[in-house]
């Protein structure tokens, strides 16, 4: 079936058990990072300067010595400024939280507009490509006539979520850059301390510091793709799981805030747990089995209760491997939009399309007969 399939990463996005398993799209914490090679860096002995004016020896922090170029990026611990719980920090970030999802939405329904009119316009063009195919002398060896065939056999999910693993594979190159590990802490992680705080919540969405990290993250990602792009649709699903990666981040943010424990997180954990959320709660009775375990079967329900609950424990007992607080607010944001969302959102987004059509084609020829591009 093809839940079994989908449900074989519940095993590889952990470590040991299905509770963990579940953790496939995990938002890494500092304390977790460090384990995996976040070490700083010790800095090389420097011959020492003679000082030109006298007094007293001057002494530097072993804090404050870290070389400039490192193998291995250096993590801050910052605190906000003023108060450790500044919640008015917050206040851009929930902005930011709000007029990302609605641009996200927005201009999902901007993209499915153009694609129906585009799918309408070429029809004929199409039939003639497979005309001139057939006449053409099939070719041996083209590498590009296999590549078309592979592209072709994927699911349409499967081909949605080809741009986002390619999106998480160029920024975890990145990562190993050394010079440009300064940047990628300051904007591909997440943390309220940070200087910057808009833009990390998205970018870090697509980051992974571990090969394991985004392997397992990814190969979730994949294997749930086909159902949540069917159930949703390619623009729907786009615009969700782009939204849910600033959702979960913003809730991440919050929660380290109210506790004082701050440090930056990465990964594509609240995306994917919203992904996760979304196809259980609709799919309620769907049977799951972990990959090296398929004889135990459970139901998707019993598979999402299991992971509030983990993620709930975490949160409460202050675990440091996983960002559980990401973890739930993706998937609370995908109960949520299955239950609610879909309704206020997307089946409301006609005003905004009919507005889009008519500053599209005002002045335009035929303007009247594109009025199906809305639907």
């Amino acid at each position: 079936m093809a839940w079994r399939n989908c449900s074989v990463l519940l095993r590889l996005s952990g470590e040991g058990g299905f509770p963990s398993s579940v953790k496939g799209g995990s938002r890494w914490p500092h304390s977790f990072q460090q384990r995996c090679g976040f070490r700083k860096a010790t800095r090389k002995p420097e011959p020492r300067k003679v000082e030109e004016e006298a007094g007293p020896p001057h002494t530097e922090s072993s804090e404050a010595v870290v070389p400039r170029r490192t193998s291995t990026p250096h993590w801050d611990q910052q605190t906000p400024s003023g108060s450790p719980r500044a919640f008015s920090r917050l206040l851009r970030p929930f902005v930011f939280t709000v007029g990302f999802t609605g641009c996200s939405f927005g201009s999902a329904a901007i993209w499915q507009y153009e694609s129906l009119k585009s799918r309408v316009q070429s029809y004929f063009d199409d039939i003639r490509a497979d005309w001139l195919e057939r006449m053409r002398p099939p070719k041996r060896g083209d590498v590009r006539k296999e590549m078309n065939q592979w592209w072709n056999s994927l699911s349409e999910g499967q081909r949605t979520v080809t741009g986002i693993i390619a999106a998480n594979a160029i920024v975890f190159c990145c990562w190993r850059v050394p010079s440009l590990q300064r940047s990628m802490i300051k904007y591909f992680t997440s943390n309220p301390a940070s200087k910057a705080l808009c833009s990390p919540m998205i970018l870090s969405t697509f980051s992974h510091f571990s090969f394991f990290h985004m392997a397992a993250n990814m190969y979730v990602l994949w294997s749930f793709s086909t159902s949540a792009v069917s159930m949703l649709g390619r623009e729907q699903f786009v615009a969700v799981y782009l939204s849910a990666g600033v959702v979960s981040t913003f809730v991440s943010y919050v929660t380290k805030m109210a506790t004082g424990r701050f440090g930056p997180s990465l990964g594509a954990s609240g995306a994917i747990m919203t992904v996760l959320a979304a196809v259980c709660t609709k799919m309620p009775e769907a049977k799951l089995a972990i990959i090296f375990l398929p004889m135990f079967t459970f139901t998707a329900a019993n598979a999402l209760k299991a992971i509030v609950a983990l993620d709930t424990a975490g949160l409460v007992l202050g675990w440091r491997f996983f960002d559980h607080a990401a973890h739930l607010g993706g998937a609370m944001f995908g109960i949520w939009y299955v239950l609610f969302g879909h309704e206020l959102i997307w089946k409301n987004r006609e005003p905004f399309v009919k507005l889009w059509h008519n500053m599209r084609t005002r002045g335009g020829p035929g303007s009247g007969g594109d009025q199906g591009g809305s639907a």
